[in-house]
């Protein structure tokens, strides 16, 4: 389901159409918390999950009305502004996941919290090429303006020190939550480190930007780590993040 509003705004044409769907969400998580749940399997299931695991109406709703915010399909205002965005979703998302865990922790709320943001950042920035052959570039415009970068330059796939600059700022962000949820790691529940397994993949991402100077057009940034698998295993092994 989550997977899905994420992807609503590329499947739809227009934007009344996207509110339609994410409006047919809203009633039907309303109506999930009422134990009347729309009759179809995700609705069925996630009305299950409620019951289950006791999960919070607000995350819900947070993740749809954030997701609704965004057909308006610009560019983010502002670093802080994406922030925003991905606390209301991605974080959402993961405060979720740790109650279906049964862990009700203050500190792995702060992880999460962390975790969300640099995961929504990371992700901005891995899309650029795609959204950029696209004629669309969401990356905030204060960072761009600070730079003398414009749209126009990312569009064209523009390679120079300005573009990698604005790349280096946003990144550094998304590095910084992801130093700052670690440090919570000693007194996180060694239960939520299978909710914040997604910190092995952020971290090679900007490892990867972090080898190529920050060019995020680079050819190696569209291929696969073949070793994630082995590396996420190692983490699940050991209850880290």
């Amino acid at each position: 389901m989550w997977n899905w509003h994420r992807q609503v705004k590329d499947s739809v044409s227009q934007k009344t159409i996207g509110l339609m769907r994410m409006q047919f969400w809203k009633t039907a998580v309303e109506d999930i918390y009422r134990d009347d749940p729309p009759v179809q399997p995700i609705g069925i299931e996630l009305w299950k999950a409620v019951r289950r695991h006791t999960l919070t109406r607000r995350w819900m709703l947070r993740i749809i009305s954030e997701r609704e915010k965004d057909l308006e399909d610009r560019a983010y205002r502002s670093l802080k502004e994406l922030e925003s965005y991905s606390e209301n979703t991605q974080s959402s998302l993961l405060y979720l996941l740790l109650e279906t865990l049964g862990v009700k922790d203050v500190h792995a709320d702060h992880a999460a919290s962390h975790i969300g943001k640099a995961q929504g950042i990371v992700t901005c920035l891995r899309a650029t090429p795609y959204h950029s052959q696209r004629r669309r570039v969401y990356l905030p415009m204060d960072i761009c303006m600070l730079h003398g970068v414009s749209q126009e330059d990312f569009i064209r796939g523009s390679r120079e020190q300005n573009v990698r600059d604005v790349v280096y700022d946003i990144a550094s962000q998304a590095h910084v939550h992801l130093q700052h949820a670690r440090s919570f790691s000693k007194s996180v529940p060694a239960a939520a480190s299978a909710a914040f397994l997604q910190t092995v993949v952020l971290e090679d991402y900007l490892q990867r930007v972090r080898k190529v100077d920050f060019d995020v057009f680079h050819p190696s940034l569209q291929k696969r780590n073949p070793l994630l698998p082995l590396q996420l295993y190692m983490r699940s092994w050991k209850e880290t993040y």
